[in-house]
């Protein structure tokens, strides 16, 4: 028994190296080529012309630096950018751009999140929308044309799908509209947590009243978050900007005014495409602040808005 392999130290080495890739092939390189070590999740399609050439924009300024792409299966996480990431919705992303550094916030859950507009101020001045921003502008995308030419060699070289038709429409686009369309599409695959359904055209038959209603310290209190919060999305007087006015006659696209309740309801949970609130349907693009603000900071803007209308 000494004098077999083991007296061969040679011979030893050659075969324990040759048993260790057999074994390294078939337990982790053999299952990365099955179809199963490659998710994609039923609803995620591959990037359009316009959503790779905004890709492309966002790696070549480098976002990349100070965004991450990737939510941790950690509870902080997930209460602050949303469900965390999976594996199958990365499917056509190369490379993955999931980052390592978070200066800016986190992007993983950003599409679908604001209307176009939103974006569309914000690269122009970041500090429109936050004044304590350190992100530069992005004022010179809206006047840069998109090479279609470019972007369809991209296509070919990743394999993903696309019509004369879809590569003519780039000549009349922007890298602002390209980066726009890219920010849409970040995790977009991934289904959001649904608020409870509620069908359309039932009204509520009972509301709550605001318990700080006429409350003058609210009010200022209000006005204050209000500046902070709403401003650049409503208007400094409110009356609407990128989105809706807060002060006139309408709720949800509808002649008609609704009850506080609603206003905190809204601000609260935020509205996505198809919400109900109170029988009107919401076309979405606000988020809800029910994790960065208190009940009684959004009863004071409810406040504050109040007394707007009475004006």
């Amino acid at each position: 028994m000494s004098g077999g392999i083991y007296s061969k130290p040679i011979a030893f080495a050659i075969t324990a190296t040759v048993v260790i890739l057999i074994g390294t092939s078939v337990t982790m390189f053999y299952p990365m080529m099955t179809v199963q070590m490659h998710p994609k999740l039923d609803s995620l399609k591959p990037f359009t012309a316009l959503e790779l050439a905004g890709r492309d924009i966002y790696q070549r300024e480098g976002c990349v630096n100070c965004h991450t792409q990737t939510v941790r299966p950690l509870k902080t996480e997930v209460m602050r950018y949303g469900e965390y990431s999976k594996a199958g919705e990365f499917a056509y992303d190369r490379p993955f751009l999931w980052g390592s550094k978070r200066t800016g916030p986190d992007l993983a859950r950003i599409g679908a999140k604001y209307p176009d507009a939103w974006h569309v101020k914000h690269f122009l001045s970041p500090q429109s929308m936050f004044p304590q921003s350190n992100m530069p502008a992005y004022a010179f995308l809206k006047d840069a044309r998109l090479d279609p030419e470019a972007v369809e060699a991209h296509m070919k070289a990743l394999g993903f799908p696309y019509s004369p038709g879809e590569i003519q429409a780039l000549k009349e686009k922007t890298d602002m509209d390209a980066l726009v369309a890219y920010m849409q599409v970040i995790g977009a695959a991934v289904k959001k947590t649904a608020a409870p359904a509620v069908a359309a055209g039932v009204i509520k038959e009972t509301h709550i009243p605001n318990p700080l209603a006429n409350d003058q310290k609210a009010i200022a209190r209000g006005a204050e978050l209000y500046a902070k919060e709403c401003a650049s999305c409503h208007g400094p007087d409110a009356k609407g900007d990128i989105g809706p006015s807060l002060v006139d006659d309408e709720f949800f696209y509808i002649k008609g005014d609704l009850p506080d309740d609603d206003y905190f309801e809204v601000i609260n949970n935020g509205t996505s495409e198809g919400s109900v609130e109170d029988g009107r349907t919401a076309r979405g693009g606000m988020p809800g602040y029910k994790d960065s603000l208190k009940k009684d900071d959004i009863w004071s803007i409810v406040a504050f808005l109040r007394s707007k209308k009475a004006e």
